[in-house]
């Protein structure tokens, strides 16, 4: 099977089967996203959600997280993964949004990187889940699932992933097309042993037509 024909054939099937896809972080605004986004590193979204009401509610702007302590913020978060790395990342954000951007989180990714705690994968997230850019950020989840179904060809690195899918995926499916991987990921086409029975896309995944 082409390439080309495995993501038509891929995306016209989330299309007609998952048309709604977005992220399940609890969020009310951009600031509130890139918090929660920077705490899902390497931990469950499930997790994040349990433990950021009370973050937000302590901290509801970048100006009173800037002027706490990683020593605080620490105790609100101290159940994820690395909370003291986290807890500076967080800190030292707020402090560069306040500093550099007038609190107002960026739309454009090499701006976002410059905020500690915010990677390229992180960046991909706000600028597409926030400002509807064509941005596709490639997790643990979208890695392993587009080379099991063969949309990439054994990435070896996130980013080699990435400007395959954009290569091939039209510009704007793009935001919602890396939140069908990520589901697919979670649910289905999971890291030990992948859901094969349960899948829509066996008869174009490669994986599975291997076996």
């Amino acid at each position: 099977m082409r390439k080309e024909e495995r993501y038509k054939e891929v995306i016209n099937w989330f299309k007609e089967n998952v048309p709604v896809a977005e992220t399940e972080l609890h969020y009310d605004n951009p600031y509130e996203l890139l918090i929660a986004v920077i705490l899902s590193a390497q931990c469950t979204d499930k997790r994040v959600n349990m433990i950021t009401p009370a973050l937000f509610e302590a901290f509801p702007k970048p100006e009173v997280m800037a002027a706490s302590t990683p020593e605080v913020i620490y105790e609100y978060i101290k159940s994820v993964s690395y909370p003291n790395n986290k807890a500076k990342h967080l800190v030292g954000m707020a402090k560069m949004l306040i500093s550099d951007f007038k609190g107002i989180v960026p739309s454009d990714i090499d701006e976002l990187q410059k905020l500690p705690g915010v990677g390229r994968k992180t960046a991909n997230v706000i600028a597409s889940v926030v400002y509807d850019k064509p941005a596709m950020a490639v997790d643990t989840h979208v890695f392993r699932v587009s080379n099991r179904i063969g949309l990439t060809d054994n990435s070896k690195t996130p980013l080699e992933t990435e400007r395959e899918l954009v290569k091939h995926i039209p510009k704007n499916l793009l935001s919602i097309a890396h939140h069908w991987l990520i589901l697919h990921g979670r649910y289905i086409c999971i890291a030990r042993k992948p859901k094969c029975e349960q899948c829509g896309l066996k008869p174009w995944c490669k994986y599975f037509l291997q076996q």
